[in-house]
């Protein structure tokens, strides 16, 4: 069972190296991913709540659940970094929903959003440093031992090796129709696999991703096909064919 919806902002920035991404380090002592490092985002609060019919800064085709998460993942970023976004500078990107046995299960929206002007203030219970990086170089840091990437962090960075500017990035999230992550993880696997649909063992999804959508992916999948995130010493490898 889900616990509620969350929100995760990929602030991008556009830099003489290339695209660059902000990355926060959680406190290693405490909380969730601790250790890791990850987009600036967090649950969304009662006080997140939006009225489809009166709130000017919902987007098109937004219904209240999204709009909600929009405007948490604007008040969870001044939070964590003390930039300032409008709801309307979000752009959907993904949706992730973690595996049944993940403690607490949050379904959490990705967005791509342009960093505004200022300088990084992080919140001291949050986070303890912070980091702007080309997605290249955060992965190559993740396989390399130094940077703790979670695999959503790791999917993402990967979705965005190639583009090379903030509007370019911009605009092929816009494009895109924001795919769901319902992620499974293969039992007895070592090391870990987690599998998406379009992958020949990938189960059934259940309720996370709407009535047989599950069973049809993996009755469907070409046996050679392959969608998934495999452990590979500190870091991941993606693979993807579908």
């Amino acid at each position: 069972m889900l616990h509620g919806t969350a929100a995760t902002v990929v602030l991008l920035r556009d830099d003489p190296e290339g695209l660059q991404v902000l990355l926060l380090e959680r406190p290693r002592h405490r909380g969730s991913f601790a250790g890791a490092w990850v987009f600036p985002g967090g649950v969304v609060d009662p006080g997140d709540a939006v009225d489809i019919g009166t709130a000017a800064e919902t987007a098109d085709g937004d219904d209240a659940n999204l709009a909600s998460a929009r405007r948490a993942g604007v008040r969870e970023t001044a939070e964590e970094t003390g930039l300032v976004l409008q709801p309307q500078q979000l752009v959907r990107l993904s949706c992730w929903v973690p595996p049944p046995e993940a403690p607490r299960r949050w379904k959490t929206e990705f967005f791509l959003a342009p960093a505004p002007a200022g300088d990084i203030t992080l919140s001291p219970e949050e986070h303890v440093d912070a980091v702007w990086l080309t997605p290249a170089e955060a992965l190559r840091r993740g396989h390399e031992g130094t940077m703790d990437l979670v695999p959503p962090t790791w999917v993402t960075l990967h979705g965005l090796l190639g583009r090379k500017s903030v509007a370019e990035a911009l605009a092929a999230a816009a494009a895109a129709v924001p795919e769901t992550y319902a992620t499974r993880m293969l039992p007895g696997r070592e090391p870990s696999v987690m599998v998406w649909p379009g992958d020949p063992e990938y189960p059934d999804a259940g309720e996370d991703m709407g009535e047989d959508a599950g069973g049809k992916a993996a009755e469907t999948a070409d046996a050679s096909a392959r969608h998934r995130l495999v452990r590979d010493g500190t870091g991941w490898i993606y693979q993807r064919t579908t």
